[in-house]
Protein backbone atom coordinates (compact mmCIF):
# COMPACT_ATOMS: atom_id res chain seq x y z
CA UNK A 1 0.00 0.00 0.00
CA UNK A 2 2.38 2.33 0.49
CA UNK A 3 4.75 1.58 -2.38
CA UNK A 4 1.24 2.56 -4.23
CA UNK A 5 1.29 5.93 -2.33
CA UNK A 6 4.42 6.76 -3.12
CA UNK A 7 4.18 5.85 -6.92
CA UNK A 8 1.31 8.42 -7.06
CA UNK A 9 3.16 11.17 -5.46
CA UNK A 10 6.22 10.71 -7.45
CA UNK A 11 4.26 10.77 -10.98
CA UNK A 12 3.09 14.50 -10.02
CA UNK A 13 7.12 15.28 -9.47
CA UNK A 14 8.27 13.37 -12.52
CA UNK A 15 5.58 15.15 -14.68
CA UNK A 16 6.74 18.37 -13.62
CA UNK A 17 10.33 18.10 -14.08
CA UNK A 18 9.66 16.40 -17.72
CA UNK A 19 6.46 18.76 -18.93
CA UNK A 20 6.69 21.57 -16.69
CA UNK A 21 10.47 22.25 -17.38
CA UNK A 22 11.49 22.13 -13.21
CA UNK A 23 14.25 19.94 -14.23
CA UNK A 24 16.46 23.24 -14.37
CA UNK A 25 14.12 26.54 -14.19
CA UNK A 26 14.57 29.54 -16.09
CA UNK A 27 13.68 32.31 -13.38
CA UNK A 28 15.54 33.28 -10.31
CA UNK A 29 14.36 33.48 -6.68
CA UNK A 30 12.76 31.87 -4.39
CA UNK A 31 9.54 33.38 -4.42
CA UNK A 32 9.71 33.14 -8.45
CA UNK A 33 10.63 29.36 -8.26
CA UNK A 34 7.85 28.35 -5.78
CA UNK A 35 5.65 30.11 -8.04
CA UNK A 36 6.39 28.37 -11.27
CA UNK A 37 6.34 24.95 -8.63
CA UNK A 38 2.49 26.09 -7.85
CA UNK A 39 1.62 26.60 -11.59
CA UNK A 40 2.91 23.58 -12.48
CA UNK A 41 1.42 21.25 -9.66
CA UNK A 42 -1.87 22.73 -9.99
CA UNK A 43 -1.49 22.26 -14.27
CA UNK A 44 -0.30 18.65 -13.32
CA UNK A 45 -3.79 18.42 -11.43
CA UNK A 46 -6.20 19.28 -13.97
CA UNK A 47 -4.53 17.02 -16.56
CA UNK A 48 -5.12 14.06 -13.86
CA UNK A 49 -8.39 15.39 -13.47
CA UNK A 50 -9.30 15.41 -16.90
CA UNK A 51 -7.96 11.70 -17.23
CA UNK A 52 -9.58 10.51 -14.05
CA UNK A 53 -13.10 12.08 -15.25
CA UNK A 54 -12.56 9.76 -18.21
CA UNK A 55 -12.48 6.51 -15.88
CA UNK A 56 -15.75 7.01 -14.34
CA UNK A 57 -18.21 3.86 -14.55
CA UNK A 58 -21.31 4.07 -16.62
CA UNK A 59 -24.34 4.60 -15.18
CA UNK A 60 -23.35 7.65 -12.09
CA UNK A 61 -23.47 10.50 -12.58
Amino acid sequence: MSMQCRKRIEQGFGWVKTIGQMRQVMVRGLDNVAQMFVLNMAAYNLVRMRSLGQIRPQGTQ
